[in-house]
């Protein structure tokens, strides 16, 4: 995923955009990074983050930070922010994009003798390939307008100047960007719940491939939004922070009522729901509350020492760092019929190891409630799933094995997406069967929308049925 801050003020900003980007944390994997115009020039820091916090890597970069225009960035790939020269003058850029036509646009920038000096993993920085498309117009409204016709994927940015920031959505409106205001300026972020601490209001959205200027005096919009938006319905299941709201939605809100679709759909009475932590909170909250019964924590979480489980690129890794941050609580496990709500499940794997310890712990059954359907095409937008094969996801291999082919008939596949029909619960009793649970079940697609609130067509919902347009 990813996320970006960007701040404007009267005085001096650092304070705001170093809070700001640490309120981001939470939605990238391997860099952080920081850029400031200091009235006299473009200062950067970027630093690994897979290992450790934010704050504390770049708390001591700051004595070097002066100015009063700035911009971040959680990344969970490239390393960013890059300061680029240029025709149109000097500029530093953030990006949270998924540039699916990476190759061809990488081939058509040497055709016309470019070259790149940034990379990624032995690749071309996507953050890069976007200030080099930018680059190709007469102004930054154009550039950014080109940048965003030419990928195919997603693309949302903050490019700083020497007068203010430039803040531009994805063209679908995939990934969000919201504007707050206070009394000394302006800040625009992917996460809404970085504006109260900070002293922001929250002041408009921006909308699908909508053009942003903001300097210390003003907002002025560069270009109009589109028409359509498809944002990532995800971000309510999982990615966003509770306290953030996108679209005026805010996210503890949906996940309440995810919670609570789940438990009117459901035909047992357990001794109490929990949430498996802690994006399976809200729903499980929702989930209890409705069905009227307990909740309980069987699993605490430790988060002191150890980094978050998505973040190491090793699976080996990542699976120890799951194990060891959930401690079961045996006094609330033996004897009891526990139902857990969790966001989704992708692989399985970490939930099939919980599974056997909540058993092993005395657990008389362990029934699964999961927030939205089943995983079954690979996210073609965000780097979410995009790291494994599509054979990965539980709900796809359940699918393969049943079929006994990697890619059945796309009529075959919406079959599978369908809640009710006979394919989607075969595939649903086999992801159940390998997860040695008790019961599983999966949010309806209609649920889902009705918990967000906006219309399905307003939504991407393409992990779950394939639907998209670009």
């Amino acid at each position: 995923m990813g996320g970006v801050f960007g701040t404007v003020s009267q005085n001096d900003c650092i304070k705001d955009l170093f809070y700001g980007i640490d309120y981001h944390f939470h939605l990238g994997t391997k860099r952080g990074g920081m850029a400031v115009w200091t009235g006299r020039q473009f200062v950067r820091t970027i630093h690994s983050i897979e290992n450790d916090y934010f704050r504390s890597k770049f708390e001591p970069d700051l004595e070097k930070f002066n100015g009063n225009l700035g911009i971040g960035v959680i990344s969970d790939n490239d390393s960013q922010p890059l300061v680029i020269g240029s025709h149109l003058g000097t500029f530093a850029i953030v990006t949270v994009a998924r540039i699916t036509n990476m190759a061809a646009l990488t081939d058509q920038a040497y055709g016309r003798h470019q070259q790149f000096s940034e990379s990624t993993s032995g690749s071309i920085n996507p953050t890069e390939l976007v200030a080099a498309l930018i680059c190709q117009a007469g102004s930054f409204e154009d550039g950014i307008r080109n940048a965003q016709e030419q990928i195919q994927g997603s693309c949302t940015l903050l490019l700083l100047t020497e007068q203010g920031i430039y803040a531009a959505r994805d063209r679908r409106g995939r990934t969000p960007l919201i504007i707050g205001a206070k009394a000394e300026g302006f800040a625009v972020a992917s996460e809404s719940c970085a504006f109260p601490n900070l002293g922001f209001e929250t002041r408009q959205e921006i909308g699908p491939g909508e053009i942003i200027f903001l300097t210390p005096d003003g907002i002025e919009q560069r270009r109009p939004p589109l028409d359509k938006m498809q944002v990532c319905s995800f971000l309510w299941v999982y990615y966003g922070y509770p306290a953030s709201s996108y679209e005026g939605i805010n996210v503890e809100s949906v996940r309440y009522r995810c919670g609570c679709a789940l438990a009117k759909n459901d035909d047992i009475t357990p001794d109490y729901a929990a949430g498996i932590p802690d994006s399976g909170i809200g729903h499980a909250l929702g989930y209890a509350h409705c069905k009227q019964i307990p909740y309980k924590r069987p699993y605490v979480k430790y988060t002191p020492t150890w980094p978050r489980s998505f973040m190491p690129q090793n699976q080996k890794m990542r699976d120890l760092v799951a194990n060891m941050k959930l401690i079961p609580l045996k006094s609330l496990i033996a004897d009891q019929r526990i139902l857990f709500c969790d966001d989704s499940i992708v692989r399985g794997t970490q939930l099939k190891d919980n599974v056997e310890d909540l058993f092993a712990a005395g657990a008389a059954e362990v029934h699964m409630r999961i927030a939205c359907p089943t995983l079954i095409y690979p996210c073609d937008f965000l780097n979410f799933s995009t790291s494994r094969s599509t054979l990965d996801l539980a709900g796809r291999r359940a699918i393969t094995e049943l079929e006994g082919i990697d890619t059945p008939p796309e009529a075959v596949m919406q079959a599978y997406a369908t809640a009710g029909t006979a394919r989607h619960q075969a595939m649903v009793e086999r992801i159940r069967d390998r997860l040695h649970l008790s019961s599983l079940k999966y949010q309806r697609m209609d649920d889902l929308v009705a918990a967000i609130g906006l219309p399905k067509e307003k939504l991407c919902t393409h992990c779950w049925d394939g639907s998209s347009y670009y």
